[in-house]
């Protein structure tokens, strides 16, 4: 699992002659246990980082010649370095704990989208596309089933991947010779949903023609509106007609 971290700045600015003194503590943290987690405080000045404290180090540690002196004195101090050890508990395990709870009592339900690709290579001619976006926690379970009995062979899935917003993402393709009246449906269980999602394919028009029939469903409906439009315009203009006899 990759490695979060809490952060919390603390700026000091001295205005008279511009120079700029801040801190930095930060949390690294794996899980919630005491032994899974680093507390880190780092010094700057003027963007530069001159001492830092690990907890996994146990002591500060200098990066510039002022830095080197600090660390070197406040090593000495045993009551300093209690101090900044004790902030690993007092500070990080607590907040931590805090965003955990807040976290796992969240949850958000998945929507899917199914859909048709031609295969690059493969001895399958179809293959379906299970995708299934913006659901949280991250745990969850996508399969297939046709005809009611679960597909195990032919799946191949990605891993859950990770929007940047605290959704996820997953996709499944099913890769099959499709047969006439089958039944293929993508199921997804997931921590938000009450019973399973079930997803049907419907396999009685490919997914082009579907688009080419609606295309040209929309255009004839077009064609008759702009026709009817004329007609009616046409005989509008008929009736307001006046008829002059020719000897």
């Amino acid at each position: 699992m990759a490695s979060s971290f809490l952060l919390v700045l603390f700026i000091s600015l001295h205005t008279a002659d511009g120079f700029m003194e801040y801190m930095i503590s930060r949390c690294v943290f794996n899980s919630t246990d005491l032994k899974d987690i680093e507390y880190i405080a780092s010094y700057y000045f003027n963007k530069v980082e001159d001492v830092r404290f690990s907890s996994k180090v146990g002591k500060c540690v200098g990066y510039t010649e002022p830095g080197l002196i600090y660390a070197k004195n406040w090593n000495k101090d045993t009551s300093k370095l209690a101090q900044l050890n004790a902030q690993k508990e007092v500070y990080c395990q607590h907040n931590i704990g805090i965003d955990y709870s807040a976290a796992l009592t969240r949850s958000a339900e998945p929507y899917v989208v199914l859909s048709s690709v031609t295969p690059s290579g493969g001895s399958h001619p179809s293959m379906l596309v299970c995708s299934v976006y913006d659901f949280y926690p991250k745990l969850i379970r996508v399969r297939w089933l046709r005809d009611g009995q679960e597909v195990t062979s032919d799946v191949t899935s990605t891993d859950e991947l990770a929007d940047g917003d605290w959704y996820y993402q997953v996709h499944s393709h099913l890769e099959y010779t499709p047969r006439s009246g089958e039944k293929i449906s993508c199921v997804v269980e997931h921590a938000s949903l009450k019973e399973p999602l079930v997803t049907d394919w419907d396999p009685s028009m490919p997914e082009s023609d579907r688009n080419k029939f609606a295309i040209g469903a929309s255009g004839l409906i077009l064609g008759l509106v702009l026709s009817l439009a004329g007609f009616i315009y046409y005989k509008r203009k008929s009736r307001g007609r006046i008829l002059v006899p020719t000897n």
